[in-house]
This record gives structure tokens, C-alpha cells and sequence, in this order.
């Protein structure tokens, strides 16, 4: 796994990623709105190429964040990486240059969403504490019970 785009490859998994993401969303969009002009099978097929752009970003997010490399711990690291980069990075700078533009919708649209990537930051934080709470409860019970174990062991050796 490489997050900093050591290579080209690298960086076009991401990019491919978000190009499929991105097309998800927009053809679910589509298809909210071909419903609502009352097109139902049009609706349909945006959906059914909507879930298929979903399999084509997974496929690519399995070989930026190969399983096998992947805990808990880190997962909630990458999303907190990702949400307070979007807090304290993107959405302000969005928001600068949608302010020089005089387009006050988007100024608007950007300060609320980065309010809400700093609301996802915090739950992601306050889950890799508890993850890490659980993690030393659980060792301490397994380290418990491998003494019972280990005592059991060697009274029945006896």
C-alpha cells in the first residue's frame, strides 16, 4: 500500500478510483432525477451502472489498501487522515477561492461540509480510542487466560 504516490501506477489507481466513485454518485443523481421526471427505466439503468462504477472502485481500493495489510487501527487512521485533511485543506481553500469568485452557494455549501468532515474526523477519533481501549481489555483477558491455562497445564502434568 502506498498512499503517497511513490509511482505512476499508484497514482492512477487513485485516480481511477475517484473517476469511478465519482461516476457513481453522479448516475445515482441521474437516476434520483430520471425518477423523478417519471422515467422509471431510465432510473433503473442509471442505478444498475451506478453499482457496477461501485465494483469497478472497490477493485481499485483492493489494490491501494490491499487486505492483508489492513487492521482496524489503520483503516481508522486512513479516515481520519482523509476527513481532517478535508477540515483543515481542502474545503477552506474551496471556500477561498469560491469567496473571490463571489459564488456565496458554494462559500456556504464548502463551510458546511467542512464542519461535518470535522464531525466524521471526531466519531473516527473517538472509535480508534475505544479501539484501542478494547484492544488492551481484550489482552489483558487473553493474558489471563492463558495463566489459567498455562496453571491447568501444569497441574495436570504433574
Amino acid at each position: 500500500m502506498n498512499e503517497c504516490y511513490t509511482n505512476k501506477t499508484q497514482e492512477n489507481l487513485h485516480a481511477a478510483f475517484a473517476g469511478e466513485s465519482m461516476a457513481n454518485r453522479k448516475y445515482l443523481y441521474f437516476a434520483k432525477i430520471a425518477r423523478e421526471l417519471g422515467n422509471e427505466e431510465v432510473a433503473k439503468l442509471f442505478e444498475e451502472t451506478a453499482n457496477q462504477e461501485t465494483s469497478h472502485a472497490f477493485a481499485h481500493l483492493d489494490l491501494i489498501y490491499p487486505k492483508e495489510e489492513m487492521t482496524v487501527e489503520k483503516l481508522l487512521e486512513i479516515a481520519i487522515e482523509g476527513e481532517l485533511y478535508e477540515t483543515n485543506q481542502m474545503y477552506p481553500e474551496f471556500e477561498r477561492i469560491a469567496q473571490e469568485e463571489g459564488n456565496l452557494a458554494a462559500v456556504q455549501k464548502f463551510q458546511e461540509q467542512a464542519s461535518e468532515s470535522a464531525g466524521h474526523a471526531e466519531i473516527f477519533q473517538k472509535a480508534a480510542k475505544r479501539f484501542g481501549a478494547l484492544t488492551k481489555v481484550e489482552a489483558f483477558h487473553a493474558s489471563r487466560y492463558q495463566r489459567a491455562l498455562d496453571n491447568v497445564k501444569s497441574t495436570s502434568s504433574r
